[in-house]
């Protein structure tokens, strides 16, 4: 037996039907709703941050997959957080730039990339993409762009214009979840005091038809508005406040004094 088999054993035999009932009408999965066909046993995400502890650093790479393709949404989460896990501890400042975990990292990055339909719902994304991809967009790697990929912006490296290309691609997927990704991913940049992601894809899903991307997005600017710069924020919202749904207008001014948030609302 696999030990992704025996994790999925474990955490079939913690099911809580109760729970699960709760979690099925909190995630939207009735016909029609974002999360419509999601599965869950009922564990809280403490009890999977459990069981990623159990696994262990040392969980094989290769048997993530088997976690991600699983029907259980805690057991999707529970592969994710693996990942997470396991890319969190190659991007010390130690290892930045050590040969083996750039190898490592954009191995992750890799299957990350190739699994994220599996990561079907809010929380799968929220909990994982920032950590993963958008640390990946500060640090070094070897994955190799297209050689006829021009570069975006003047001074762009052709790294640089790649890992633009992944989330891109990822914003203009017909997947809310990939799109979502794209913009949450941007909650690592603007920690680390790069702006520029947050901008570039707040910009792109200004006018998403969502409601989670509208939520998703006006977080991602009050983010890098409190870490990064609130004059960014104040230039932003100058220029596209007048736009902006309702929604994204109100989450992205949260941390502003009420007085200057009323004057925000009040141009929509």
């Amino acid at each position: 037996m696999t030990r992704a088999k025996e994790i999925i054993e474990y955490m079939e035999s913690l099911r809580n039907e109760e729970q699960r009932q709760i979690l099925m009408g909190f995630f939207k999965t009735g016909p029609g709703e974002y999360g419509y066909g999601d599965e869950f046993l009922g564990l809280k995400v403490p009890q999977t941050r459990e069981v990623v502890k159990m696994a262990g650093l040392d969980f094989p790479l290769e048997e993530v997959p088997e976690l991600l393709m699983n029907r259980w949404h805690e057991v999707r989460l529970c592969g994710f957080l693996i990942l997470v896990a396991k890319f969190e501890k190659l991007a010390t400042k130690r290892l930045e730039n050590n040969a083996e975990a750039v190898k490592k990292r954009d191995e992750i990055v890799t299957m990350y990339l190739q699994y994220a339909e599996q990561a079907n719902n809010w929380d799968l994304v929220d909990l994982s993409v920032h950590k993963i991809l958008g640390h990946w967009l500060l640090l070094p790697s070897n994955l190799s762009p297209h050689p006829d990929l021009p570069p975006i912006g003047e001074g762009d490296s052709l790294q640089m214009a790649y890992k633009r290309q992944v989330l891109d691609e990822l914003a203009h997927s017909n997947n809310l979840w990939k799109q979502r990704m794209s913009i949450v991913c941007s909650w690592k940049t603007s920690q680390m005091g790069d702006p520029s992601w947050c901008l570039r894809y707040a910009e792109i899903h200004l006018h998403h038809p969502h409601d989670l991307m509208h939520k998703a997005v006006g977080w991602m600017l009050r983010e890098m508005g409190k870490r990064v710069s609130m004059d960014l924020l104040r230039d932003f919202l100058r220029q596209h406040a007048h736009e902006m749904p309702r929604t994204m207008l109100r989450y992205a001014i949260e941390k502003m004094p009420e007085r200057e948030r009323k004057e925000w609302m009040s141009i929509r």
